[in-house]
């Protein structure tokens, strides 16, 4: 199994209060964007466990779950395991079931029973997991240290561990960093690190307002208005400079040549993380792709219309790189596949949820006018990044160069709890537009690198060389429909994935196909006539 990874395809959100009953895995990183919510302020002070409260988050989390969750569970299910996660706060505390009664349990002594509900009535499993978290409080000194928020998410882990990997709860906060990666964020568009105890600039984005206000990469940040920013670390940095959008902050800098300490004054604006930087190299545009946010499809198109600009009519192709790509928006990643396809499938999605079966069909321009086109995957290749290295290869509009991809083919929607919390549920999986499923499969490329690491001459033509075996090898994975777990295993090991995301072969596979048109066209004809002869 891989393990999961973060920022799994984003179909839909909801607000979860839509769905009320009818009673009324985190790492630290060194460079921080400068604010990551664009409506927060200074974090808010943990929630106070209420009853009534939590009686209706659960509820919601719960009838949530049941109605959009891509395999049926029920609702008795779900609270069950949930009540389990109480452990999670105190390991004493356990729950037992007799008969129709519940009772909770602290070193085997009951604390409270109750009636068990039927088994689909959430309204009264939330108010059962809700009377149950009281009565653990009552008799538990860690359980009663811990928030509302401790206890939502110790519940919420409970109830989605054994559903699959992608599904996850976050609070409040975690939610909000959520939200402004996918949509954006108020901020003032800089980077930084801390480092021996100064706070540097380590980039400034384009067109924000701290470029703007000509702060510069390598600038020493000494105070945020007032705040001396020594001692702080960088999450309380990123807090003290969150605001909402239009707001005002000062920051004081030390620069490099300059005598005395410079103040900027800045208003915030709404910021979309960058997620395409592109480059023109013989004559060939190349886009990277980190992830699909709101903004990614614009980047891409702003990318190859700033090509086309530059080199005219010599404009001679492109390079996709979605090596270590993990996903994001999955009509981001359809809008990235649109931009090549004038018309046809793209991608199908697949669930038990009527708002989760969708048909993508190409609707747009070609903007690289036929222009050949080259995707660069890997083993980190996720979900968003997977839709549109299948739908540009089976439609026959690139060649894929790389490794087996991550093969996670499944679609989470987004569920608003009344919170601020927000749950991140599995509701549909993906089917590429020969009609295999991605999931555990992942995307076999054209052209396979695994195993090599040079990237000189030798291993071009090494990898160019397997292209005759990789076309049938494609044609079976085309066929694969719902393969089961062994025909998965020993499809992906034909091309086993590796993490590629900084290696030179694939780019350089990808220059000689660019470089000579002719061998992209062989090597584009050979994997759909293979495909077809096989049908």
């Amino acid at each position: 199994m891989v393990p999961p990874l973060p920022g799994p395809d984003r179909d839909a959100s909801f607000s979860a209060r839509e769905v009320k009953p009818a009673r009324p895995v985190r790492f630290a990183v060194l460079a921080i964007l400068a604010l990551l919510a664009g409506c927060a302020g200074p974090t808010a002070r943990p929630a106070v466990f209420s009853a009534d409260a939590a009686e209706e988050v659960f509820s919601v989390g719960f009838s949530s779950i049941v109605a959009r969750y891509i395999d049926p569970v029920s609702v008795e299910k779900l609270a069950l395991d949930g009540l389990r996660g109480f452990g999670a706060l105190d390991p004493a505390i356990s729950v037992a079931r007799e008969d129709a009664t519940l009772s909770i349990l602290a070193g085997g002594k009951t604390l409270a029973s109750r009636p068990v509900p039927a088994t689909n009535d959430p309204q009264s499993w939330g108010r059962l997991a809700s009377e149950m978290a009281i009565a653990a409080r009552a008799h538990s000194a860690d359980f009663a240290a811990a928030d509302a928020e401790k206890i939502y998410e110790a519940v919420f882990d409970g109830a989605l561990a054994r559903l699959d990997v992608f599904s996850r709860y976050a609070g409040a906060e975690e939610a909000a960093g959520n939200r402004a990666r996918r949509d954006g964020y108020g901020g003032i568009g800089l980077r930084f690190n801390i480092v021996e105890s100064m706070v540097r600039v380590t980039s400034v984005l384009p067109e924000t307002p701290a470029e703007r206000a000509g702060i510069h990469k390598n600038d020493r940040i000494t105070h945020i208005g007032d705040l001396p920013v020594a001692g702080m670390d960088n999450a309380e940095i990123s807090r003290t400079l969150r605001g909402p959008v239009h707001s005002r902050v000062a920051l004081t800098v030390l620069r490099d040549g300059e005598a005395k300490p410079l103040r900027f004054a800045l208003e915030r604006t709404h910021i979309v993380p960058q997620t395409v930087t592109a480059h023109v190299r013989d004559r060939v545009a190349y886009l990277k792709i980190s992830n699909f946010n709101q903004e990614t499809a614009a980047g891409v198109e702003a990318g190859i219309a700033k090509a086309r600009s530059e080199l005219g009519r010599s404009f001679r192709g492109v390079v996709l790189d979605l090596r270590g790509n993990p996903g994001g928006i999955l009509k981001q990643a359809t809008r990235v596949a649109d931009l090549f396809l004038a018309q046809g499938r793209m991608i199908s999605t697949d669930g038990r949820h009527p708002d989760s079966v969708h048909i993508y069909e190409a609707s747009g321009e070609d903007i690289a006018d036929g222009r050949p086109i080259v995707v660069l995957i890997d083993g980190k290749s996720a979900s968003a990044a997977e839709i549109v290295a299948s739908a540009l290869q089976d439609r026959d509009r690139a060649l894929v160069v790389g490794t087996s991809s991550y093969g996670k083919g499944t679609v989470q929607t987004v569920i608003h709890l009344p919170n601020e919390g927000e749950i991140t549920l599995t509701w549909s999986r993906l089917v590429a537009p020969s009609g295999f499923v991605l999931h555990g499969l992942g995307i076999m490329p054209n052209i396979c690198t695994s195993g090599l690491i040079a990237s000189d001459e030798k291993s071009v033509a090494r990898a160019l060389g397997r292209a005759e075996k990789d076309a049938a090898t494609l044609a079976a994975w085309r066929r694969a429909g719902l393969a089961d777990e062994k025909r998965s295993q020993k499809l992906r090991s034909s091309c086993p994935a590796e993490a590629n995301e900084n290696a030179g072969i694939e780019t350089e596979v990808a220059a000689r196909l660019l470089r000579e048109p002719s061998l992209f066209q062989r090597t584009l004809a050979r994997s759909a006539a293979t495909a077809e002869a096989r049908r």
